[in-house]
């Protein structure tokens, strides 16, 4: 049960990382907002290790893993995913998401020898065609450039190889550090890309962009990739079949505060997402 509530709860504000993430470009560039949130989600939690001593400092080969799997966690993946996000409709945003499944199992099977049940399969497969159908209309109405789908695919792959590196690796360091570190340092090698590729005179600092920024780094960076990390542990390719929640609350999220509309598809759709996600969980 414990698992159950932590992969909603993950599902829940790691869903909801599209639309913020669209509010807050409305206010600044895709690069800035992303840099904003990498460093304070990680000052947030480098302090809380200090502050209730747990922290140490990581050694030479940790900081090796940790300046890799930043890049691929944070520079790569939410560097190319908040400015895909410019491009593309908050649905598909987080029906991107759903496609990590599938490439966990095959990144899986290829680095760690983690093959795959017919259950999980089974599950991937109803988990896909569900997020098919829901999202129909979703790619029928929105305005979605073939620009912004190329790099929330690559976005997609490089979230896909560091859930599999993370996992592969024998870490000693807490969550808390390992997280802190790792956005810190994908933040870091992400601003050579955001000076360039920035204007600064379309950065406007008002309540929208700090909304965006707080739920970003807080919510999401901050409690949505803890969640992620514990998941990450017990099973990557399970943790994984928890993304095929996030299309649904993302769905949600986009009526909710975007207007976009809830359809037969996408009840259809979240019918065949839970059935396979509670395939994949049950003993």
């Amino acid at each position: 049960m414990k698992n159950i509530l932590i992969g909603i709860l993950f599902a829940m504000l790691w869903s909801s990382a599209a639309v913020a993430t669209k509010f807050g470009v409305l206010s600044v560039p895709p690069l800035i907002l992303g840099n904003a949130r990498f460093f304070i989600a990680g000052f947030v939690l480098i302090a809380y290790a200090i502050f209730s001593k747990q922290y140490r400092k990581p050694t030479g080969d940790e900081w090796k893993h940790l300046a890799f799997f930043g890049f691929l966690n944070t520079t790569l993946y939410l560097g190319l995913y908040v400015y895909a996000m410019k491009y593309t409709a908050a649905g598909i945003g987080s029906l991107a998401v759903s496609t990590n499944p599938l490439l966990i199992v095959l990144i899986s099977g290829w680095l760690i020898g983690r093959k795959a049940s017919r259950k999980e399969w089974i599950s991937i497969i109803l988990g896909i065609l569900g997020i098919y159908i829901a999202t129909i209309p979703l790619l029928n109405n929105s305005q979605t450039n073939l620009f912004g789908l190329f790099l929330l695919s690559l976005s997609m792959i490089a979230v896909s190889f560091a859930s599999v590196y993370y996992a592969k690796t024998r870490w000693s360091l807490s969550n808390i550090l390992i997280n802190g570190w790792q956005v810190t340092l994908g933040g870091i090698f992400l601003l050579p890309f955001t000076f360039l590729m920035s204007d600064t005179s379309q950065v406007v600092l008002d309540g929208r962009f700090w909304y965006a920024v707080l739920w970003l780094s807080l919510a999401v960076s901050v409690i949505g990739l803890i969640c992620w990390f514990y998941l990450l542990r017990i099973d990557t390719v399970r943790a994984s079949l928890w993304l095929f929640l996030c299309p649904i609350f993302g769905f949600f999220y986009a009526w909710w505060l975007m207007n976009e509309p809830i359809t037969l598809y996408t009840c259809i759709g979240t019918v065949l997402v839970i059935g396979g996600l509670y395939l994949s969980q049950k003993k």
